[in-house]
C-alpha cells in the first residue's frame, strides 16, 4: 500500500516561510493570496495487505518521526 502523508502546522503557529511566500505572491502581483502555510509531503511505501494494520504503522511513523506533534498536525490516505 502506498501511504500519502501531509505534515502542516498547527493553527496558531507562526509559518514565517508561508509569511515568506505569502509577501513575496503579495510583490509579484498576487494581491488575493492570503494565509499561506507551508507543509511538508511524503509518500511511503507500506508492506502490508491489512489495511488496519498499515493505517495503524502509518500513524506510528508520523508519531514517532515524521510529525511534531506539538506543533504539526498530518494527516494521511491509503492507497
Amino acid at each position: 500500500m502506498k501511504a500519502k502523508i501531509h505534515v502542516t502546522l498547527k493553527q496558531g503557529i507562526l509559518d514565517p516561510q508561508g509569511k515568506a511566500i505569502e509577501h513575496a505572491l503579495d510583490s509579484l502581483g498576487f494581491k488575493n493570496a492570503a494565509n499561506v502555510r507551508v507543509g511538508k509531503y511524503m509518500e511511503v511505501d507500506v508492506n502490508e495487505t491489512d489495511a488496519a494494520k498499515a493505517a495503524e504503522q502509518v500513524k506510528q511513523m508520523c508519531e514517532k518521526l515524521l510529525a511534531n506533534t506539538v506543533i504539526e498536525d498530518y494527516r494521511y490516505e491509503l492507497q
